[in-house]
């Protein structure tokens, strides 16, 4: 069973730090791209391809960065100069496709960031 578990969602002060993890585990395939999204919008925060190619919002640009341990299926997201406006749910993707090509999209629960002014 493909499950995503993030961590390391907070409550921080304004202009303070997180990062956040997630774990993947139980994908038969390999992971194509994979990102970070935040809020019932489900807005696009980050995302990052198995290629390692990268693409922020522009309201992050700059002060978020994204990465990935392939090996370890492992996503992060380093937060700096955090802003009250970047509180919300943050959720973990990830795109599968197996042999057929179909492809698969899977989230995780979400983890809840908060920064106070």
């Amino acid at each position: 069973q493909e499950q995503l578990v993030e961590s390391g969602g907070g409550l921080v002060q304004a202009g303070g730090s997180l990062r956040l993890s997630c774990a993947a585990s139980g994908f038969l395939f390999s992971i194509n791209d994979m990102g970070w999204y935040r809020g019932k919008q489900r807005e696009l925060v980050a995302t990052i391809t198995r290629g390692g190619s990268t693409n922020y919002a522009d309201s992050v640009k700059g002060r978020f960065t994204i990465s990935r341990d392939s090996a370890k299926n492992m996503l992060y997201l380093q937060m700096n100069s955090l802003k009250p406006e970047d509180t919300a749910v943050y959720y973990c993707h990830a795109k599968m496709r197996d042999s057929t090509l179909a492809l698969y999209n899977f989230w995780g629960q979400g983890t809840q960031v908060t920064v106070s002014s």
